[in-house]
């Protein structure tokens, strides 16, 4: 066993060791069940289970920064404006997440001919997507076909989803107050009259006096 202060206790009961976690407020953990006896320590689980959620988060995040996504635009230059502002969505969504994005513009026959096609497709998609990148290879022929290369610009990202929280917030805060307006317009309302007695009531309690 391993105590809170990481000092080996050394091969002590099952008892004792829950009962010494007991005593200094914390849990007993088995951090390696595959050798006998196994190994446990002294610790806080609670804090023990966010400090691997912050690491396993961190390693996420630094894989992603080295990820990069490659987004073809079609077989040849004939593709459909439609499917170009797909691509460019689709392209936000991954560089937002922090990965690398590589454009692909394919050539095929007499195309080859024509790569300022490809060149102006190309840089007319680093223009759209500026506010959240910026170009490390610019367009490039590699054989049959024309490479460009955005990498997440993190500073304007950050400014992004600051103003999209703040702007979140704000319309929380603005449903909230028409919500207690109305709340409050409710309540000031006039109480309704209560109803008079019907002709036939009034028949019937002459009746019976």
């Amino acid at each position: 066993m391993i105590n809170e202060t990481g000092q080996q206790v050394g091969v002590i009961e099952r008892d004792e060791a829950l009962r010494m976690a007991q005593d200094a407020g914390l849990d007993l953990v088995e951090v390696q069940a595959d050798v006998r006896p196994p190994l446990v320590k002294i610790m806080d689980y609670g804090k023990y289970r966010f400090e691997m959620s912050k690491r396993k988060n961190a390693a996420n995040k630094q894989k992603k920064q080295n990820e990069t996504k490659e987004i073809r635009l079609g077989r040849s230059v004939k593709i459909d404006a439609h499917d170009v502002e797909l691509r460019l969505n689709q392209a936000r969504k991954f560089l937002l997440e922090g990965c690398k994005v590589m454009f692909v513009q394919r050539f095929r026959g007499r195309e080859m001919a024509h790569p300022q096609i490809g060149l102006d497709r190309l840089n007319d998609i680093a223009k759209k997507l500026e506010d959240i990148s910026l170009v490390q290879t610019p367009p490039k022929m590699n054989g049959r076909q024309m490479n460009m290369l955005l990498n997440p610009d993190k500073r304007k990202i950050e400014t992004i989803k600051r103003r999209e929280a703040k702007e979140a917030t704000d319309r929380g805060e603005s449903a909230e107050t028409e919500t207690e307006a109305e709340a409050t317009a409710k309540s000031e309302e006039p109480a309704a009259p209560p109803p008079a007695e019907s002709a036939s009531t009034g028949d019937l309690r002459s009746t019976g006096s």
